[in-house]
């Protein structure tokens, strides 16, 4: 069995989706052969020096002690947490994957990603995204003080949920033509990311090939999900 999660955010502010997820690797993550974490662990990630805070500290050790127990770990990176880098993975002992990856689940070419860069119609977003993803932002924003780092985060999280406000959902959502093109360009079956909060099995006709686009849920206070995939396939699973 092979374990898909997303979207879970992570914080001191939100305890009940961090009691969640600590039963979750308790419970079913244990029984698995690999657990794939596709972004946004965490509501944000300023740095790996931000794992001296106790918050993440714990959340890092509970995703190492399933490692250990046999379970293969595996962290695609998502607009909330791409700057987990080496110490990161080192403390939760997760393989950092590309932003598109494709696996063999169960004998399926599976593509994994974030969701992201699937969201093409929302311009605003993807120059943003450039930006903060290239190799000179990154270093000149990791050279700060992480204290100001932190409080740089919670000024675009600021900014961004007011431009949501003036934006039309459809625009936020993947776009259809950038969805095909995934599929076509790595030549996969089926599709798991999660970003739009907006979970589904969706049946995928691409160029008379079937295919399905499964979406992760966002973890709550009190509901998570994940996908679970085997030889008989995919199901979603709620977990409250």
């Amino acid at each position: 069995m092979i374990l898909f999660a997303s979207d879970l955010h992570l914080c001191p502010a939100r305890p009940g989706t961090l009691h969640l997820f600590e039963r979750f690797l308790e419970g079913p993550a244990r029984q698995a052969a690999a657990l794939y974490l596709l972004g946004d662990v965490f509501d944000y990630w300023a740095g790996d020096d931000d794992l001296a805070a106790p918050f993440n500290a714990r959340i890092c050790s509970a995703i190492e002690k399933v490692g250990a127990g046999g379970t293969a770990i595996f962290f695609l990176p998502g607009n909330r947490d791409f700057l987990a880098g080496p110490a990161f993975c080192a403390a939760t002992g997760a393989r950092r994957l590309a932003d598109e990856v494709v696996v063999d689940v169960a004998g399926s070419r599976t593509l994994l990603l974030h969701g992201d860069t699937l969201c093409t119609d929302d311009a605003d977003y993807q120059r943003f995204r450039a930006m903060v993803r290239s190799e000179r932002w990154q270093r000149d924003f990791l050279a700060l003080p992480l204290t100001e780092r932190r409080a740089h985060i919670e000024q675009l999280r600021a900014n961004s949920e007011r431009e949501k406000q003036g934006k039309a959902y459809e625009i936020m959502d993947v776009a259809a033509s950038s969805v095909t093109a995934a599929f076509r360009c790595h030549e996969v079956s089926r599709m798991i990311h999660g970003h739009t909060h907006r979970p589904a099995r969706h049946a995928l006709d691409i160029d008379g090939r079937p295919g399905e686009r499964w979406v992760l849920p966002e973890w709550t206070q009190d509901q998570g999900g994940y996908l679970a995939c085997d030889v008989g396939g995919c199901r979603a699973i709620a977990f409250s």
